[in-house]
């Protein structure tokens, strides 16, 4: 098992059968992998229940190919930049598994009563008979996963001769000498290998037997395990061709190749940020959509080296930070309610610049580069937000030579206090989605916001000072 695995395994109802007997009474009949998982995913696909729940962006674009592939029987591999949540994706096929299966009491290899495969099983079986005692495996413990790393051995996933056994007198040529790997150890399950071509290209030759003919082979002793599972993979495009680092015969026993992207408009961004971001404090709609651009503007910038791509991890950390920042802000200046601010944004471009590969011609350049996509991403918001608007009430404020000063450590209450009553402010406040009666910082969230797209729309001067502080006037 993997840390994929949930991590507290439920216990299996009472009245489930333990023999063998009890099983053939219950009418239980055997079904491979592949026909669990297609005949759950039908029972959804006729009840309209959700078949992915928590994938957020691949309704009428992956789903529909992974669905394909599961109806199909198919072993596959999703192909993707960093972040596009395959993983996740991956993970979720478990939830099309039964929720309990039957196999022999102590089978390492989890086999079926009725499909016993080592020779130990099959003795046991015959003595047995009737009473061959069964277990029970949820389906939480049938998925195996194995980050494909260069220094990964044939006895990782595969299996090695356990040489404890053969010191205990068993034959070389003796099935039960193995020690099997990861792949026979999921066997009645799911096995995923993540970033495929990053295997040497020896190990993905011991793949070939258990994708086509389901055997496994160590040190040259051929056994033959008809292993039933759901093998899926996962691989940047770029290295999962024929000029990288996959070899054609693997290539070829995939029965379904299928792309990933990354959220394809702005509304599934923020749907993904909303969704898998811990946040600490408030953060306000209109800042959750500045991330958003944020991100998409950092993909899509030539500064930017497009092969590596853009995490959905980046916008998930930004709007932590943002939440972060504010927390520290509530704690310092001895706040009730901790609200992000435009202002938090500052140091999103320097503590994610690590999460950017740029291109060489960018060197020393990179914290500019993302400090001015944030105020592209912040204009854009702002135009869309509050296009329109009379916006008059907060230039007027400045007009005769008033300052208005902000920062991340001035309070929502020091920033209200400067800015007393403004015409239009409650349309401003409705239109962020802050409603009829925000909070002191909701307003001041929302106040902010107004002041620094005015500036970057060349209506309001701005002027940082030493100490941090963020001055606005005409």
């Amino acid at each position: 098992m993997t840390d994929a695995a949930i991590a507290i395994t439920p216990a299996p109802p009472a009245d489930l059968p333990r023999t063998l007997g009890e099983l053939r009474a219950s009418g239980h009949e055997f079904r491979t992998v592949k026909e669990e998982l297609r005949d759950n995913l039908l029972d959804r696909l006729r009840s309209g229940a959700p078949r992915f729940p928590g994938i957020v962006g691949y309704d009428d674009t992956v789903l529909p190919e992974v669905e394909r592939a599961l109806l199909a029987g198919h072993d596959m591999v999703l192909l993707g930049e960093r972040g596009q949540g395959k993983t996740r994706l991956i993970r979720g096929l478990v939830g099309l598994l039964d929720e309990w299966t039957p196999f022999i009491a102590g089978s390492e290899l989890h086999e079926h009563p009725y499909q016993p495969l080592t020779p130990a099983s099959r003795r046991l079986a015959a003595e047995t008979g009737d009473l061959l005692p069964i277990s029970w495996l949820h389906r939480s413990e049938r998925y195996g996963e194995k980050l494909a790393t260069p220094d990964t051995s044939v006895g990782d996933l595969i299996g090695d001769v356990d040489p404890i056994k053969v010191a205990e007198g068993r034959a070389l040529g003796d099935p039960e000498t193995i020690h099997f790997g990861l792949v026979p150890r999921t066997n009645r399950g799911i096995f995923a290998v993540n970033e495929l071509p990053d295997l040497a290209e020896r190990i993905q030759v011991s793949l070939l037997n258990v994708l086509e003919e389901r055997d496994i082979q160590v040190r040259g002793y051929q056994l033959r395990l008809p292993l039933d599972l759901l093998l899926v993979a996962s691989a940047n495009p770029e290295d999962y061709t024929n000029r990288g680092r996959i070899i054609t015969p693997l290539k070829d026993r995939f029965g379904a190749e299928i792309r990933t992207h990354y959220p394809v408009d702005l509304a599934l961004e923020t749907a993904l940020v909303r969704q898998e971001a811990a946040l600490v404090a408030s953060v306000p709609d209109h800042l959750i959509d500045v991330i958003a651009r944020y991100t998409r503007a950092v993909r899509e910038s030539p500064a930017v080296d497009a092969r590596s791509g853009i995490s959905a991890r980046f916008a998930i950390a930004a709007a932590e930070t943002l939440a972060a920042s504010a927390l520290r802000r509530a704690g310092l200046r001895g706040e009730r309610e901790a609200v992000a601010r435009i202002g938090d944004a500052t140091s999103v471009t320097s503590t994610l610049r690590g999460k950017v590969e740029f291109e060489s011609g960018e060197e020393g350049r990179e914290t500019e580069v993302l400090a001015h996509l944030l105020r592209v991403a912040t204009a854009e918001t702002f135009r869309d937000r509050l296009g329109g608007l009379d916006l008059s009430g907060f230039t007027d404020l400045v007009a005769e030579g008033a300052i208005v000063e902000t920062g991340d450590l001035v309070s929502a209450e020091e920033l209200l206090g400067q800015i007393g009553t403004v015409p239009g402010l409650a349309k401003v406040l409705d239109r962020l989605g802050l409603g009829d009666a925000p909070s002191p910082g909701q307003a001041a969230s929302g106040i902010e916001f107004v002041l620094e797209g005015l500036h970057l729309t060349r209506r309001l001067a701005k002027e940082l000072t030493d100490d941090g502080r963020t001055l606005y006037g005409s």
